[in-house]
């Protein structure tokens, strides 16, 4: 159910407020261009600068906008493990297909304690979870040997890789076992990722380039790595330029290009230098979207 290319949505603000009629638009042109997925209120959807009340706002709009044409997983991460309980109950409530659970921040768990929040999450719905593995952010890196014990839940069905490490790919599968959902959390090493045994990709290229995105998700998953390279050459360029800052940032200026939303962000997010601005310009045409 969970596989291929799945945007990590970008959260539209009009003026400092959530811009819910950007945020509809968004969710169809996805669905139009082919995207496998969704993921609403990530890092992407600058979730910590969002309310509790825009958080579950978020995750109703887009789960009513797609209607059931492609799941949504719905960010439910927390440092606090009874502020995620609340957002993983209030995402089954509203009829999210799975919860993107990140690795709790800044208080730096145990990987006991990695298990014991997990645990308490996976409990409190009945919804499949996605872990999210990004020590980038967190500071903290699940194991794969803590990934199998978790495992073990009927309800932790897979992970969102953000280390980087290819090698982590075929070590989760001895862990976690061949079926353990395995989606890349970064964009430049994709297809990669795939080779290894990845079924997917949640990103933030594919909120601007999303068509390019799925057709090369699709083209790994039917083996075609030919095909897959041919249009990783095209993405690079855009994958490095959207990151030279705040992905988040860059993806909403690409997409203010294209006409589908502002570029505004909540500080302590601020706009782009204009070199970026430049880099991302250049990279969209080289990909063909501008």
């Amino acid at each position: 159910m969970f596989k291929g290319s799945i945007p990590a949505l970008v959260t539209p603000f009009k003026d400092g407020k959530l811009d819910v009629d950007t945020l509809k638009t968004l969710v169809e042109w996805h669905i139009d261009q082919g995207s496998n997925g969704l993921v609403p209120v990530g890092t992407t959807g600058e979730s910590p600068t969002l309310s509790h009340d825009e958080h579950k706002r978020v995750i109703e709009i887009v789960v009513e906008t797609a209607a059931g044409r492609i799941p949504v997983i719905a960010g439910a991460g927390s440092n606090n493990t009874v502020e995620g309980i609340g957002f993983i109950e209030h995402a089954a409530k509203v009829g999210a297909d799975a919860a993107l659970v990140v690795t709790p921040y800044y208080n730096k768990p145990t990987q006991r304690g990695l298990i014991a929040h997990f645990t308490a999450m996976h409990d409190a719905a009945e919804l499949p979870i996605v872990i999210y593995n990004i020590p980038g952010r967190s500071v903290i890196d699940m194991t794969p040997a803590t990934m199998g014990e978790l495992a073990k839940l009927p309800r932790i069905i897979g992970v969102k890789d953000a280390t980087g490490d290819l090698s982590r790919v075929p070590k989760t599968r001895l862990a976690c076992g061949t079926d353990f959902v395995q989606l890349s959390g970064e964009d430049a090493t994709a297809l990669g990722f795939n080779a290894h045994g990845g079924v997917g990709c949640i990103s933030v290229t594919a909120n601007v380039a999303p068509k390019l995105c799925a057709q090369m998700q699709a083209a790994t998953l039917a083996g075609d790595y030919a095909t897959a390279l041919e249009i990783t050459d095209k993405l690079m360029p855009l994958h490095i330029a959207i990151f030279a800052e705040p992905g988040v940032v860059g993806a909403k200026y690409a997409l203010s290009l294209l006409g589908l939303c502002s570029d505004e962000v909540r500080l302590p997010l601020i706009p782009l230098y204009e070199d970026t601005k430049d880099l991302i310009k250049e990279a969209m045409e080289h990909a063909g979207l501008l």
